[in-house]
């Protein structure tokens, strides 16, 4: 008897190695979500808990030096998922399409969703406080599985409906952009930061 495991979903753990880096751009994300007020009503409108500059800000790299600075080493860390990935990229390199600040106050969540018209996706932590929800992804095949018995407690993390990821302040988490996960609630006593972005080819 044979038993392969097929159609693997691959996953990137890295870290930000500057600490300096980290703390200026949480400096930068604290001082964003102070002074954009389109981004803040945007939030307060979508019913987002607390910041983002998602549907307000759209140069943030050329906007802020610490923010240039993050992307030169996540156009690295992509580099390296994108390998590991075994895209045929003929030459070009994936390339930022956009990236934006998540100011997360206590008790926030961020339901399931993906990433459409990307191919690489992540976040980078900038403050991750005790207690703060983790990540979590959501097998892609769960839609196919009506019929199909509940996993083991004990089952491998590959056959798990749903695997929970807690990053730590300077984790760098890189999925592929259809990949569903979203922002599980937490009990953190304090803002959860976070900057996220997509690569596209």
């Amino acid at each position: 008897m044979n038993v392969r495991t097929l159609f693997a979903t691959p996953f990137y753990e890295g870290k930000l190695k500057n600490a300096a880096l980290v703390a200026d751009l949480d400096r930068s994300c604290h001082a964003l979500a102070q002074d954009d007020r389109a981004g803040r009503a945007w939030s307060k409108e979508h019913g987002y808990r607390g910041y983002t500059s998602y549907a307000s800000l759209n140069d943030l790299p050329h906007r802020d030096p610490a923010f240039g600075d993050l992307v030169k080493v996540l156009n690295k860390h992509v580099a390296k998922f994108a390998e590991e990935c075994a895209f045929e990229l003929n030459d070009r390199k994936l390339k930022l399409d956009s990236l934006w600040v998540n100011v997360l106050k206590p008790g926030g969540t961020h339901s399931g969703h993906v990433h459409p018209h990307s191919v690489v996706s992540g976040t980078v932590y900038i403050a991750v406080p005790p207690g703060a929800g983790a990540l979590k992804l959501e097998d892609p095949r769960l839609p196919m599985m009506m019929a199909a018995p509940p996993r083991r407690a004990d089952a491998p993390e590959g056959l798990k409906p749903f695997v929970y990821i807690e990053p730590q302040a300077g984790s760098v988490l890189l999925w592929e952009s259809w990949l569903r996960h979203e922002v599980a609630p937490g009990n953190a006593k304090a803002e959860r930061v976070s900057i996220s972005f997509n690569y596209r080819w």
